[in-house]
């Protein structure tokens, strides 16, 4: 027997749209491209051709159009692993229950979804402009947990490696990352032969979580060199960023294929930023663009 989803676990507008994207289902197309700034779905979205919707809900913007034959849809999620987990649950009930009889769909859909962002650098290999593929994602965020099947989509051997690296097994004051692939074709598809692939940390903050100190001291000052330090099966960790974790996990978990792209904006080895980056992340846009 098919499980009915209650209208206060699936809310759907009186128009028909999900609750926080207010995107219909029909507008979804197979192919996604999550950025986190609002403002960045125009860059991406003046490449695509015959525009089918162009939806602005509070950080949330969303357009599906054409791209060489291609249909596509952008969204923008905001910053943080907790917008993840929104906008890819409203995908997912976009894409695989029907808004009618609120029940799964009979046939599962796939979505292949790319975040395209930006990162700080945490390598030689990593100076400002470079673009990283996010092969393996260290969730700090601790999203996954709270999903039944973690444990079965994530590397394991690779959590406890980390934790024990950095000093923080049996701390209950430290973090409980979690450890996810990303979709191996998804990598292959995007990154190819000109991307730096690795290890990336998905921080739950910008500032303390990424070994950033303004006032406030850090619980670890040598936080950041532990974790440049750190190799796992030849992959380095490669930059910080705040959502690659929970889009891998949560598309392993829904059956769905992803991966996170960034570009580099800083380097936290070289202690150097660029902020002017939006100038020359449309070379990113138009790369994940031909490729996914």
């Amino acid at each position: 027997m098919k499980q009915t989803f209650l209208p206060s676990e699936l809310i759907i507008n009186e128009d028909g749209s999900i609750f926080h994207l207010h995107v219909r289902p029909e507008w979804l197309a197979d192919k996604v491209i999550l950025v986190g700034d609002p403002g960045r779905v125009d860059l991406v979205a003046r490449h695509l051709t015959n525009r089918e919707c162009d939806v602005t809900s509070r950080e949330f913007h969303t357009v599906t159009g054409t791209f060489r034959g291609k249909r596509i849809t952008v969204v923008s999620t905001g910053i943080g692993c907790d917008n993840i987990d929104i906008v890819l649950n409203e995908l997912d009930a976009l894409a695989n229950i029907d808004f009618t009889t609120r029940q799964e769909r009979d046939t599962p859909r796939c979505l292949d979804l790319v975040r395209i962002g930006t990162c700080g650098g945490l390598q030689p290999d990593t100076p400002v402009g470079t673009f990283v593929c996010s092969q393996v994602s260290i969730g700090f965020d601790g999203l996954l947990n709270f999903y039944a099947g973690r444990n079965a989509v994530c590397d394991l051997p690779l959590e406890r490696a980390f934790l024990n690296h950095m000093g923080w097994t049996g701390n209950l004051c430290a973090p409980a990352p979690y450890a996810i692939h990303a979709d191996r074709e998804m990598v292959e598809r995007i990154a190819q032969g000109d991307m730096v692939r690795g290890i990336t940390i998905a921080a739950n903050g910008f500032f303390g979580p990424q070994g950033r100190r303004l006032r406030l001291p850090l619980a670890d000052p040598d936080q950041n060199r532990k974790v440049e330090n750190f190799v796992w099966n030849g992959l380095h960790i490669t930059n910080f960023e705040m959502e690659s974790s929970a889009l891998a996990g949560l598309s392993a978990l829904m059956g769905h294929r992803a991966t996170t792209v960034c570009m580099v904006i800083a380097n936290r080895l070289a202690h150097e930023a660029n902020t002017g980056y939006k100038n020359s992340i449309d070379t990113l846009i138009e790369t994940v663009l031909d490729r996914i």
